[in-house]
């Protein structure tokens, strides 16, 4: 089965949350499970060609309404999976970022989502050596939701006909909407389907994608329900309960290969499950010293590493910090950057408490690891959270999450019983309020404190998780194989 995937993000070449950390390891999960998986990607100038060894392949013209776009494909191998980097002027020229403003990024990603059929058809006649032709098309969030739509215009070719298409949602609070203009403007076709016509949904990318795609999934089970309703539908659960019965939810992995403790290069202490109170402790005392806290041992460590936003609920944890670090003898270390007013509550802070509490406002993914081996408790008090990957590395590295109950940290979190720690991962709560992450805050410390047996019980079981993708990828591929079966 051959499978292109379609998406803005890809890590390690350009990532600005999950998005990226999915295309960059789903594909190489497939590929060992016998699926020839292959992945397009804009060129943006943000992307160092030297580096990943990024060569140029081929070009081919493409017809548009106003004019003919040239389109050049550069290619690299990472991780065993082809990767192709589309280039073509004005939209993805080597100097652009990877996200701009509405006015622009709208008609380049519908540009992008042409390219992407365009690819496709080059691919099967050989372009790049031997043929590959796609028996489904992935496409992933707003970027790419026009695929399955150009995909089912193109079904009257006979060579078009029994290729299968899939969405993944990631993100709802992303849909390109009002993109009619742009639409008209690229020469697409009108959308007269049904559900979408009714729900006014026409103009909108992601809603055009949930229409016409084969089969949707969203990345956990619990969000695959809470999508549906108007809370985290983002004024698209019309459209999804109607697709019900091909909306999936399936939960992220991660590649556990590369983030191990036990081998983790940007570690200078590696651990197990077996010997990880001594290997978190080194860690602890090396990161204390790089961000000139006292070196203690025995004080416990919060750690954040997260995009600074109110969906992530860190203007819910801010407060509660503030009242915490006046109540306890803890330490802090915040990771992050977004919302500039966060950035400066944050920093503040940490000023603040200068003697217990440090931010670094930005993203090195060195010091993200270095956060999860070195923290006791890991804060993600997220308002939604699709799947979410840093509660699972902090277990991955033995740090428990504090977390609220939705979507992915609701799937992959189990809430600590107050026993002996043969039951729990982290602890939970639900309600969106500050005195909610305080609350859970002080039992997760209290834990520490008066229960540390069960605590390292809990943690020694949150290490030894498997958060693989092998699970997940039966469950695309099975994904894959009912929308071919629907078109052949």
């Amino acid at each position: 089965m051959n499978v292109l995937f379609a998406s803005a993000e890809v890590a390690p070449f350009a990532k600005a949350g999950g998005l990226g950390d999915v295309v960059g390891s789903l594909p190489k999960a497939l590929r060992e499970k016998g699926i020839d998986a292959r992945v397009l990607m804009p060129l943006y100038g943000t992307i160092n060609r030297d580096r990943f060894r990024i060569e140029y392949r081929f070009s081919f013209q493409f017809s548009r309404r106003r004019g003919t776009a040239e389109v050049y494909i550069h290619k690299t191998t990472y991780d065993g999976v082809p990767i192709y980097f589309l280039e073509s002027w004005p939209f993805f020229s080597g100097g652009d970022y990877l996200y701009t403003d509405w006015e622009w990024d709208t008609p380049r990603y519908i540009f992008f989502s042409q390219a992407v059929m365009a690819l496709a058809w080059q691919l099967g006649q050989g372009a790049d050596g031997a043929a590959f032709f796609p028996d489904i098309l992935h496409a992933h969030d707003w970027h790419t939701g026009l695929v399955p739509f150009l995909l089912n215009e193109s079904r009257g070719d006979p060579n078009w006909s029994g290729v299968g298409s899939v969405l993944t949602l990631h993100n709802m609070a992303f849909q390109g909407p009002q993109a009619g203009g742009f639409l008209w403007d690229a020469g697409v076709p009108e959308r007269h389907q049904p559900d979408l016509v009714y729900q006014d949904k026409t103009d909108n990318l992601l809603g055009i994608g949930i229409a016409y795609a084969d089969q949707v999934n969203t990345v956990s089970p619990t969000h695959a329900t809470e999508i549906q309703y108007p809370r985290f539908g983002e004024g698209l659960e019309g459209l999804l309960r109607v697709r019900q019965p091909d909306l999936y939810g399936i939960l992220n992995g991660m590649d556990m290969q590369r983030n191990d403790p036990a081998t983790d290069p940007n570690l200078q202490h590696h651990y197990t499950a077996v010997d990880f109170l001594e290997g978190k402790r080194k860690n602890k005392l090396d990161l204390q010293r790089e961000m000139g806290l006292p070196e203690r041992a025995d004080v416990p460590l919060i750690g954040i590493v997260s995009r600074l936003t109110d969906q992530k609920g860190i203007d819910l944890a801010l407060p509660a910090l503030r009242r915490l670090f006046v109540e306890y003898d803890v330490q802090f270390i915040g990771l992050g950057s977004g919302e500039s007013a966060l950035e400066d509550q944050l920093h503040s802070l940490c000023a603040d408490f200068a003697f217990k509490a440090r931010d670094y406002i930005g993203f090195v993914p060195s010091l993200a690891q270095r956060i999860y081996a070195a923290s006791d408790l890991f804060l993600m008090p997220s308002r939604y959270e699709p799947c979410g990957t840093s509660q699972m590395l902090a277990m991955r590295y033995g740090s428990l999450p504090v977390v609220r109950q939705t979507g992915g940290l609701a799937d992959t979190v189990q809430n600590y019983d107050n026993g002996d720690g043969n039951v729990g991962t982290g602890f939970s709560f639900l309600w969106e309020e500050p005195d909610a992450v305080l609350n859970t805050l002080r039992w997760g410390l209290d834990t520490y404190r008066f229960r540390s047996a069960a605590f390292q019980n809990m943690q020694r079981r949150a290490m030894g998780l498997d958060f693989s993708w092998d699970n997940s990828t039966d469950q695309y591929i099975a994904m894959y194989r009912r929308s071919i079966a629907r078109h052949r």
